[in-house]
């Protein structure tokens, strides 16, 4: 990055286009009648816009083109890396607007992730690093999907990891581009918490968890297999939620690919009566996990693992309980 950029203006910029952004969103949806309306599969009492995460979508764009300008060398890599941005951003979008299947929202999802891959590879990774980017875009695209259902949950996780990320980094692309996903989210969150005027809807929150993978895999590859287990650690609430309520009804039998409202943090804000509440709970076992990334950067890899291991199972222990405690109907835990 040129020495010109200062991170305090380049936040500032980030958070005025999403700000400006979200408000032209919610215009446009109010106009389309794009509306999430209330229902059984939904964790919100009243009608509200959706597809306000294009404004992010907006910013991450511009800080991509940005740092193609100030380093010309990586255009082809951050050519690719946009273009998969746009795509799954795109999908999105359309299913904003009339529903698509999720089958064909999953190969496109597959196919930006393949363009991420190549991207790191085109970076100097190796089979590992381009593995990496792979899997995190397909798992993180959807689990930050899955994970949306309550007012600012998504946007307030992706802004703690985005911004733990590119502190971890230090430097590089990472840096900046976490900075730039931070900043719109932030110019996002007031539209969405507390009390969401609009929603992240599919093109916002797919993004986010694209964007989160590129991150990942970037730091990843230059901090090797104890790097990619300690970056794991800021991403353990939502994992541990999404994977679990998924292996859960999946025993059930059920259609685990339809919507629904069975994930810890949506039981616990219905028997809570409060979104917020959840949403800053979240928030702090976030900040616990990155507190421990930072403290755990030069520790042997036996014991990242460990507390890894720890992490696990505490985290699952807490999920149940959750469940347990926050659904009338007992046959919802697993």
């Amino acid at each position: 990055m040129p020495h010109f950029a200062i991170p305090g203006l380049w936040l500032l910029a980030g958070f005025a286009i999403g700000c400006a952004s979200t408000w032209m969103a919610r215009r446009y949806a109010l106009r389309r009648r794009l509306i999430d309306q209330p229902g059984e599969r939904r964790s919100h009492q009243a009608a509200t816009p959706r597809g306000g995460g294009v404004s992010i979508v907006v910013v991450l764009l511009l800080a991509a083109a940005a740092l193609a300008v100030a380093a010309p060398g990586h255009l082809p890599s951050i050519a690719l890396a946009a273009a998969g941005l746009a795509l799954v951003a795109g999908i999105g979008w359309i299913d904003d607007h009339r529903p698509l299947s999720p089958l064909l929202r999953l190969c496109v999802h597959v196919f930006a992730a393949t363009l991420l891959a190549v991207a790191l590879g085109l970076e100097g990774g190796d089979w590992k690093d381009m593995a990496t980017a792979f899997v995190a875009a397909v798992v993180l695209t959807n689990v930050w999907n899955f994970m949306d259902g309550i007012d600012g949950i998504a946007t307030s996780q992706a802004i703690l990891v985005a911004a733990a990320w590119a502190l971890f980094a230090g430097e590089g692309p990472v840096f900046w581009l976490g900075l730039a996903l931070a900043a719109g989210a932030c110019g996002f969150l007031p539209f969405n918490f507390p009390g969401a005027r609009i929603f992240l809807g599919d093109v916002g929150s797919g993004a986010l968890g694209y964007a989160l993978a590129a991150l990942l895999a970037l730091v990843s590859m230059h901090r090797g297999s104890d790097g990619r287990v300690l970056l794991l650690f800021p991403l353990l609430p939502f994992l541990l939620d999404a994977s679990l309520t998924l292996l859960a009804r999946m025993v059930r039998g059920e259609a685990w690919w339809r919507p629904h409202v069975q994930h810890a943090y949506q039981a616990w804000a219905r028997r809570a009566g409060s979104h917020s509440v959840v949403t800053l709970a979240y928030a702090g076992a976030t900040l616990v996990a990155v507190l421990a990334m930072f403290a755990m950067h030069s520790w042997s890899s036996t014991a990242i693992m460990s507390t890894y291991v720890i992490f696990l199972a505490a985290g699952g222990l807490a999920w149940m309980i959750l469940r347990r405690q926050a659904s009338p109907d007992k046959s919802d835990s697993l």
